[in-house]
């Protein structure tokens, strides 16, 4: 996925790049591998000391600063010429907000790309089967699968982006439905706060209904299989 949201921008040399929520910096790397000017940018200090780290190791030249997406105090206007996030800018609460900023940091003619699961596909259905664990949002957040419907992002972004969209599949594989709530309770951010957050035995709840989920929904021989989609959405400023 972050593969073909990097493809889709089409990165040149020396353009100026800001990948937003970028986490460990996987979209960040593929920009800056190309060539692009990279400045990555999360809300989570913890996160972008792991980017750096990997950036280091990588011998990657990345810019971190943290920061948040519905409010770039940091970032002038049109100050990018390429702006991205992938399974990232869908989590802020505030759309507008976010749309806002996105409209704002990229100059006129810049393009704009992001990648984010759709609430029909895989993590969608993941997300309705976490649900009832889950505290209920704050008032007034969005839903971040409203950042994988055509609609909703026409509405958020098309006055100031001639947009297209796209509906891939991302697959992921594991042994079993046990090894992936391992996985994803440890190093996924929404599952770990969620598992972090519930007594033992609620928590332990929640691993055996992940388990069964899973098992039950995307067996293939061998293991599982977890057909993930996403909207890829590509743009041009006006």
């Amino acid at each position: 996925m972050h593969v073909s949201l990097v493809e889709a921008l089409r990165p040149q040399p020396g353009e100026r790049w800001l990948d937003l929520a970028c986490g460990p910096g996987p979209v960040a790397e593929l920009a800056a591998g190309a060539g692009a000017r990279v400045t990555g940018i999360d809300l989570s200090p913890r996160l972008i000391e792991v980017a750096r780290r990997r950036a280091a190791a990588g011998g990657f030249e990345i810019e971190y600063a943290t920061g948040d997406c519905e409010n770039l105090t940091a970032v002038d206007d049109g100050s990018f010429d390429v702006v991205s996030s992938s399974v990232g800018i869908m989590f802020a609460p505030d759309h507008a907000a976010t749309a806002h900023e996105l409209a704002r940091v990229t100059r006129a003619g810049g393009r704009l790309g992001l990648a984010s699961w759709t609430k029909e596909g895989g993590v969608g259905r993941m997300f309705q089967m976490m649900a009832p664990f889950q505290p209920p949002p704050p008032p007034g957040a969005g839903s971040p699968f409203g950042w994988g419907d055509e609609t909703h992002v026409q509405e958020l972004l098309g006055d100031a982006f001639d947009l297209s969209f796209e509906r891939r599949v991302s697959t992921w594989a594991a042994p079993s439905g046990r090894v992936c709530w391992e996985l994803f309770s440890t190093s996924y951010g929404p599952t770990k706060a969620l598992a972090e957050s519930l007594d033992p035995e609620r928590r332990q709840e929640l691993a055996d209904t992940w388990s069964r989920f899973f098992d039950a929904e995307y067996a293939v021989p061998g293991g599982i299989a977890h057909d993930r989609e996403y909207l890829l959405v590509t743009g041009t400023r006006r």
